[in-house]
């Protein structure tokens, strides 16, 4: 799929915020850039703490008919969301490569995640829960919703994030206020005013700042949870702001996630496997091989195949069709990327890529570093960017030790020719997903939690919504 981004930025339509079924302008207005280019191409609305206030109020004022609706009619209203979100994929593609900066296909992918997304939370249901029955006594445990949910979402999956909390939000009877990234405002307020047309008026409502709102939103006495997905600094900031009303919390943060490379493995087949999985959407994923752990064995083989992977990548705008990777997303990431490959120069030999491309926007070579110690900047922190390093390792628990030695724990790979010792292997990893042989593989009924400061809470699955309620016993007297 080709198009021609200039007549696509002259078609967008005004956006506007959504509060309480209105769609409604902000305050002001702040600009979005597209990082393929690094300018803005559009203006849209930016609230302040009035309309926060006012998106809060008519959540908190839809909560209570909201609740009551039975599962089946919520379900209805959702399912009707997703099919909206279907008949308008093409363009929600458009717009997110646009501001996001990922390839079309990979655009498109994610709209396709995000109604599936929906789709599956409304296959799941809560049900009362017998706990104890007898002569004399019943207790039955119910899970009711929780009230007003904030759903606070990042800049690198603007959609699949916000449907993993709005999904399990919605459907078990809760009302949400949205606030996307500044940086990617666009498919969030789109999805909004689709909304707009499908839900009751403060069911959902849909806000866009500049990062100056978050601390009102978490700290509202008339939030009840705050879904947030980030990096780790800032979780610990959203921690901190619910403290004073205790309210729910899930948090799902960064990573820095170590591939764990056994001998006997057949490099040039899983080398390709490897290289994606670190290097998809120009490795701002917080689920991306940040770190390679490769026994000596094979140390050099995958090196070598790894840089002859980068070399050969093709990085541009992504509503080129030929290219398989877009630009970092915004100018602090890629200022932030480029120390890490300085950190990776001076620490290591870099056998690929290296270098920010001489072009407008914010493009990165995929770039990968060998011979690096473990005390590197490079290793020990989370680079969110199209830059991984290579570590060898002899003993297989040394290796172990240095993949677990982090204050991460999000997720990790093994990949090796025996199965029985490559899960040996995953088991021990401190890490609350581990895939073996395969990456990023995330079914919505699977949880999905990090470990240590990668997180608190379960997204996804059944757990994921539960997290959206609260147990309520009932304890009867039968005689």
């Amino acid at each position: 799929m080709s198009a021609n981004p200039k007549s696509l930025e002259a078609d967008l339509a005004p956006f506007r915020l959504l509060i309480n079924g209105k769609l409604v302008p902000g305050a002001t207005t702040m600009d979005v850039i597209n990082p393929a280019t690094g300018k803005s191409f559009v203006q849209c609305p930016r609230a302040d703490q009035a309309q926060l206030n006012e998106a809060v109020a008519a959540a908190k004022a839809a909560f209570p008919a909201w609740s009551r609706k039975s599962w089946d009619e919520r379900r209805r209203l959702l399912l009707a969301l997703a099919d909206a979100l279907l008949k308008h994929q093409d363009e929600f593609a458009r717009l997110m490569t646009l501001e996001q900066g990922k390839p079309l296909g990979h655009a498109a992918y994610e709209i396709g995640g995000a109604i599936a997304m929906i789709r599956a939370f409304t296959e799941m249901k809560i049900e009362p829960r017998l706990l104890r029955e007898d002569a004399t006594q019943k207790i039955v445990q119910l899970r009711v919703p929780l009230g007003v949910v904030a759903a606070i979402t990042p800049w690198n999956f603007p959609m699949i994030l916000l449907m993993i909390k709005l999904a399990p939000a919605l459907i078990s009877g809760n009302t949400v206020v949205a606030k996307p990234a500044p940086t990617t405002p666009l498919t969030t307020l789109k999805f909004g005013e689709i909304a707009a047309s499908i839900l009751p008026p403060g069911v959902l409502n849909v806000i866009a700042d500049q990062n100056d709102l978050g601390t009102a939103l978490t700290q509202h006495p008339d939030v009840a949870k705050v879904a947030f997905t980030g990096s780790t600094a800032t979780g610990r900031k959203v921690m901190a702001s619910v403290a004073n009303t205790v309210k729910r919390l899930t948090l799902e943060l960064g990573g820095n996630d170590a591939a764990i490379v056994l001998p006997g493995i057949n490099v040039k087949e899983v080398a390709p496997k490897i290289f994606m999985g670190a290097m998809i959407n120009s490795g701002q994923v917080c689920l991306a091989i940040k770190r390679i752990y490769a026994h000596e064995s094979i140390y050099e083989e995958l090196c070598s195949e790894l840089a002859k992977l980068a070399e050969g990548a093709i990085v541009g705008d992504g509503m080129d069709p030929n290219t398989q990777f877009g630009p970092v997303q915004n100018k602090a990431q890629f200022e932030k990327v480029k120390d890490y490959i300085a950190d990776g120069h001076a620490r290591g030999k870099v056998i690929a890529g290296g270098k920010a491309l001489e072009r407008d926007g914010y493009f990165i070579a995929p770039t990968i570093v060998r011979d690096i110690p473990d005390d590197a900047r490079l290793v020990r922190e989370e680079q969110f960017g199209p830059v991984v390093p290579v570590l060898k390792y002899s003993d297989i628990d040394d290796a172990l030790a240095r993949a677990n030695s982090t204050e991460y724990g999000l997720g990790g790979t093994v990949w090796g020719a025996n199965l029985e010792q490559a899960y040996e292997v995953a088991a021990k990893m401190d890490t609350g997903t581990v895939w073996v042989n395969k990456h990023l593989d995330l079914p919505p009924d699977i949880p999905f939690a990090g470990a240590k400061q990668s997180g608190l809470g379960t997204e996804m699955g059944h757990e994921g919504l539960e997290e959206f309620t609260q147990p309520k016993v009932i304890n009867l007297a039968k005689s």
